[in-house]
């Protein structure tokens, strides 16, 4: 399945997404440090599943515009995904899933507008009242060093030094054993040019401004999945998420699998996700 790459006006920004397919709009955000190839092996499998499977490169993340507010808040992500919804002619059958910054925003966005999503599946970052407690632990604060990281100066020189190979190095703890290079090509020409690193550790930024995760979980049915080994975010902290999303959700951990678990994985992970936003029986 051939895919394209398309530019999409949407809350008052430019974006650039890969796309492939036809039928109900399929929505596919990506995370940090990542791109819109993070999907490379999921938007062919929905495609043949009778979906318009598209995935954006999130704001600020070339070729996507950096909005000149700087409004990287999460309030802000999702109504990026629901003008997408619409600007992409989505209806109340469209799905959505995310990974990351991805399931944070896909979170947020599902509840926001829940007549335009009918299911919902996240990757990597657990429901929001999973993940304020997680970051209780000495554990999880740890692994966060990096969120703390990018609250200062000192970000702007690590971050993209040799060619960003703070990234790199993200990329080996979170998913161990991983070889990420032919992705982490993709990565670094989203986030070379020094607006768009500044545009990436402005999501982190907004956390501290009182712009970071919403409380809201979507009222559809969501699927959640995370890696045992996810160097990011540690398995022991998202235990019970299950009970903080909605009626006929479901949480599932894949086990001998990091934080990008839909590259190091994607049979499996694809199989989950299609078989979760497979169409009601007629």
């Amino acid at each position: 399945m051939d895919v394209e790459q398309l530019t999409v006006e949407a809350n008052g920004l430019t974006f650039a997404a890969l796309a492939c397919g036809d039928g109900p709009l399929c929505l596919c955000l990506h995370g940090f440090p990542d791109s819109a190839h993070t999907w490379r092996h999921l938007l062919p499998a929905l495609a043949a599943a009778g979906f318009r499977a598209v995935a954006p490169w999130t704001r600020g993340y070339a070729p996507t515009a950096v909005p000149a507010d700087g409004d990287y808040g999460v309030t802000t992500l999702a109504a990026d995904a629901n003008a997408l919804h619409e600007a992409l002619g989505g209806d109340g059958d469209a799905v959505l899933v995310g990974h990351d910054w991805g399931a944070i925003t896909a979170y947020a966005a599902g509840a926001a507008a829940p007549e335009r999503w009918r299911r919902v599946a996240a990757l990597a970052v657990p429901p929001p009242a999973v993940a304020t407690a997680a970051f209780m632990s000495y554990a999880q604060l740890k692994r966060s060093f990096y969120i703390f990281l990018f609250q200062t100066g000192l970000a702007d020189l690590v971050v993209p030094a040799d060619d960003l190979a703070f990234v790199d190095g993200l990329w080996r703890d979170w998913s161990p054993g991983y070889d990420g290079a032919a992705d982490l090509a993709h990565v670094k020409d989203a986030l070379r040019a020094p607006e768009n690193t500044g545009a990436a550790l402005g999501y982190y930024r907004a956390m501290f401004r009182g712009q970071g995760m919403s409380d809201a979980v979507p009222e559809q049915p969501t699927l959640y999945l995370h890696g045992d080994t996810d160097g990011a975010f540690g398995v022991e902290g998202v235990t019970g998420s299950q009970a903080h999303l909605s009626a006929g959700s479901r949480a599932e951990i894949l086990h001998g699998v990091g934080h990008f678990l839909h590259l190091e994985r994607p049979t499996e992970v694809n199989r989950l996700i299609l078989d979760w936003f497979a169409p009601p029986p007629s």
